[in-house]
């Protein structure tokens, strides 16, 4: 399901359409589709969606949003990989100890066939849309947690990352141009030393394999914490 919501979510009409960090209520399956047997997996009802109020603002060194994230449990690569295997867990937020780099490597640039018959099937029912491009290059962040021997290299499948990607390769008229100004922002700026970098991460189903669903970047609160409650 995470691979189909965002290239659904364009579909929808703008009253059901939402940002980053704004509250919504939509009606849940209480499991995935098919033999998706995760633990966080379910089916949402798109139709149900009811946005609820702004997006959470970044003010006061992203306040509203540190609230909700820095209360959640954190965990090493190793131990979401850990917690998989024991009970099917398949969302985490990780702190990585490191960020070393942002690696580009070319990827076929044509969408599965049974995703462009998704498409076809979703503009059939709904208003006519710009066909939507496939990225033609694979992003992976290498970094490690505190836990680690060696670093990680982990596929990002941030939307926002495919959304600059897009916009820099119209802007600029050059696609490897536009990636290294991808790795400008998710690396030179998203974990810059005084950032207090988290990745949201997730499985891919059915190989199970962790993905970087997005990056949480606020700055680094010199001196006394936030107060969270």
């Amino acid at each position: 399901m995470g691979q189909a919501l965002p290239r659904r979510f364009r579909y929808q009409p703008k009253e059901r359409q939402f940002h980053k960090y704004q509250r919504i209520e939509v009606d849940l399956e209480p499991r995935g589709s098919g033999n998706d047997n995760r633990k966080e997996s379910r089916k949402p009802d798109l139709d149900s969606i009811r946005v609820l109020g702004e997006p959470l603002s970044t003010k006061d060194a992203w306040r509203e949003r540190r609230q909700i994230v820095d209360r959640m449990p954190h965990h090493t690569l190793n131990e979401l990989q850990a917690l998989y295997d024991e009970d099917r867990t398949s969302l985490g937020i990780v702190r990585p100890a490191k960020v070393h780099d942002l690696t580009i490597s070319p990827a076929d640039p044509e969408w599965k066939p049974e995703w462009k018959a998704l498409f076809e099937q979703v503009r059939l029912f709904g208003p006519p849309q710009k066909p939507l491009r496939k990225l033609p290059y694979t992003f992976r962040y290498v970094f490690a947690c505190e836990d680690d021997q060696k670093p990680h290299e982990i596929m990002i499948e941030d939307w926002e990352l495919g959304v600059l990607f897009l916009n820099e390769a119209e802007r600029l008229g050059s696609d490897e141009t536009a990636a290294e100004s991808v790795k400008k922002k998710f690396l030179g700026e998203l974990c810059r030393e005084d950032k207090d970098t988290r990745f949201f991460m997730g499985t891919h189903f059915p190989w199970n394999t962790w993905l970087v669903l997005g990056v949480f970047w606020p700055p680094k609160v010199q001196g006394e914490q936030l107060q969270l409650f």
